[in-house]
């Protein structure tokens, strides 16, 4: 079967695969296997780049001293992220939600933007060079979409200080932080997301989201 022909069981298997993946919290026990590890992270590594550059790195986190620096850090600024919500019915809201599964996760990964050197013309990247960042999120999310179709839950942690995370991962000045995950075998994947479930919010309808030509306000 040449590459271009997509049956429609492989159809249908990718949008099953996209509308049920999930930002997992709640993981179980259990190592994922480093076949599996190595085929998520190839996943990702198959995602376009703005002019091939190819600016995404992967960090391994195992260590549990490690680990425990960074739930700290989250423990934190998560305190401070709830005093700004001035609604008491939503503050209680939030209280309730678990947002991490830093240390219960089978190990953590940063994935950091390394950007090509200064000077270096990358093509497509002249005039908007936000899209060498926007490249590394493209991995982001092909390694989530890979990871669900192995089973396999991620959460990313955004409740983090960005800065502090760069210097317990010794990143150079030049590489970014883009993402904190959390892997693992989840304890289920649900049927919608959580914050949908709980209330929090609700998914826009598309009609309201496209427009034609021009900007709609």
């Amino acid at each position: 079967m040449a590459q271009g022909n997509i049956s429609d069981t492989e159809r249908e298997g990718f949008y099953k695969v996209l509308y049920s993946r999930r930002d997992i919290r709640k993981f179980r026990s259990g190592k994922v296997p480093d076949a599996t590890v190595e085929k998520i992270l190839n996943a990702a590594h198959a995602a376009p780049s703005v002019g091939l550059s190819q600016p995404w790195r992967f960090i391994m986190i195992r260590s549990l001293e490690t680990r425990n620096r960074v739930k700290e850090l989250f423990s934190g600024v998560n305190t401070d992220q709830k005093i700004r919500i001035t609604d008491l019915k939503r503050q209680e809201l939030y209280d309730s939600l678990k947002l991490e599964g830093i240390m219960e996760s089978d190990f953590n990964l940063a994935v950091v933007c390394e950007p090509p050197p200064e000077g270096r013309f990358t093509l497509g990247a002249g005039t908007i060079p936000q899209t060498i960042r926007d490249s590394v999120c493209l991995a982001i999310q092909n390694l989530w979409l890979a990871a669900r179709a192995e089973g396999v839950g991620v959460g990313w942690v955004s409740i983090l200080p960005q800065g502090q995370i760069e210097s317990i991962l010794e990143l150079p000045p030049s590489v970014q932080l883009i993402a904190y995950l959390c892997v693992g075998y989840p304890e289920e994947f649900e049927d919608k997301p959580m914050l949908e479930t709980i209330g929090w919010g609700k998914r826009l309808p598309l009609k309201d989201l496209v427009m034609t030509e021009k900007w709609i306000g």
